[in-house]
C-alpha cells in the first residue's frame, strides 16, 4: 500500500467522511469473529430487558468501522500506531434497516520530528456522538 506523505497533511486537514451501515447479520458475523457472543448484540428481547432501547452493536465493532476511514486515508493500516476512543452511547441497530454510522475525522496535530499527524475522530449515529476523545496518531511516509 501506498502511505500518504506527511508533506501532503497539515493541522486542519479533512479526512474523507464514511457512512457505514451496520445490519444485525454484520452484528452476528462479528460475534462469530471476535468470539462475543452477549446476547445483547443479537436478542432484542435480552436487550431490552436489561434496560436498552434495542439490539446495540459491538464496541469494538464500531472502533473498527472508525479505523476503516483512518486506514483508507493513509493508504496502510500498519501505520496507525496508537487509537483509543471513550464511549458515550451504544451504537442501536434495528431489525429493519440497521443502523447508519457517520465517520469523520480531522488533523488536530503533526509531529515533523516522528512524521505523523494525530487525528480527531468523530462517530455519530441516529444524530447522537457516540465516542468522545476519539483519536489515532497515524506514521505518514
Amino acid at each position: 500500500m501506498s502511505l500518504l506523505a506527511f508533506d501532503d497533511v497539515s493541522i486542519g486537514t479533512e479526512l474523507p467522511a464514511l457512512s457505514a451501515t451496520l445490519a444485525r447479520a454484520d452484528l452476528v458475523r462479528y460475534a462469530g469473529a471476535s468470539g462475543d457472543f452477549n446476547p445483547i448484540h443479537w436478542n432484542q428481547s435480552v436487550a431490552t430487558a436489561v434496560g436498552l432501547p434495542d439490539v446495540i452493536a459491538h464496541g469494538m465493532l464500531t472502533m473498527a468501522v472508525a479505523a476503516r476511514m483512518v486506514t483508507a486515508w493513509c493508504g496502510d493500516p500498519g501505520a496507525v500506531l496508537d487509537y483509543g476512543v471513550t464511549f458515550t452511547r451504544p451504537v442501536v441497530v434495528p431489525l429493519e434497516g440497521g443502523a447508519s454510522v457517520e465517520v469523520s475525522g480531522t488533523v488536530k496535530d503533526m509531529n515533523s520530528q516522528a512524521r505523523t499527524a494525530t487525528v480527531a475522530i468523530v462517530v455519530s449515529s441516529a444524530g447522537q456522538r457516540v465516542f468522545v476523545k476519539s483519536t489515532a496518531i497515524v506514521r505518514l511516509g
